[in-house]
C-alpha cells in the first residue's frame, strides 16, 4: 500500500471532525468493544482490514511518533499527547474511554494550530529570514 497522498495537517483535521462526530463511538464493526482511536478511523490503513496486513509507516500519523517508537506493534498509540509524554497507550490504562477522547482531541487541536501556523506566509518568511518571531 502506498503513503496516503493526503497532508498530515488533512490527516489531523479528519481524525479531530471524526473524534468530536462520536466516529470511534459508534462503529459498527465491532460494537461488542471498546473503539480504538486512530485504529478504528477511516484514515488507519488497516481499517477493517482483518489481521492489520498494511504497515503502519503507511499512515502519516507515524510522522507524530517519536524515533524510539516507530518499531512499536501500533505506532499511532505511543505518540506523546502531553508535556508529560503521555501516549494513547498510557491513557488506555490509566483513564477512562472520554478522558482518552478528551486528551486526543485536545493533542489534534494543538497540533492543527501548529501545523497551520507553520503553513502561514508570515511563518514562511520569518523562518526563511532566519527570525524566531513568529515561533
Amino acid at each position: 500500500m502506498s503513503r496516503d497522498d493526503r497532508s498530515p495537517l488533512e490527516v489531523l483535521k479528519f481524525e479531530l471532525s471524526f473524534l468530536e462526530q462520536g466516529g470511534y463511538g459508534r462503529s459498527p464493526h465491532t460494537p461488542w468493544r471498546p473503539p480504538l482511536i486512530f485504529q478504528d478511523s477511516p484514515s488507519c490503513p488497516n481499517f477493517s482490514e482483518v489481521g492489520r496486513p498494511h504497515p503502519c509507516d503507511a499512515c502519516l500519523l507515524t510522522d507524530f511518533v517519536p524515533a524510539s517508537k516507530q518499531c512499536a506493534d501500533v505506532p499511532c498509540r505511543q505518540i506523546p499527547l502531553n508535556a508529560a509524554g503521555q501516549t494513547i497507550d498510557d491513557l488506555y490504562r490509566t483513564k477512562t474511554e472520554a478522558e482518552v477522547e478528551e486528551a486526543v482531541a485536545k493533542w489534534l487541536r494543538a497540533a492543527i494550530a501548529k501545523l497551520e501556523q507553520e503553513e502561514s506566509p508570515a511563518y514562511e518568511l520569518a523562518t526563511e529570514a532566519g527570525s524566531d518571531a513568529v515561533r
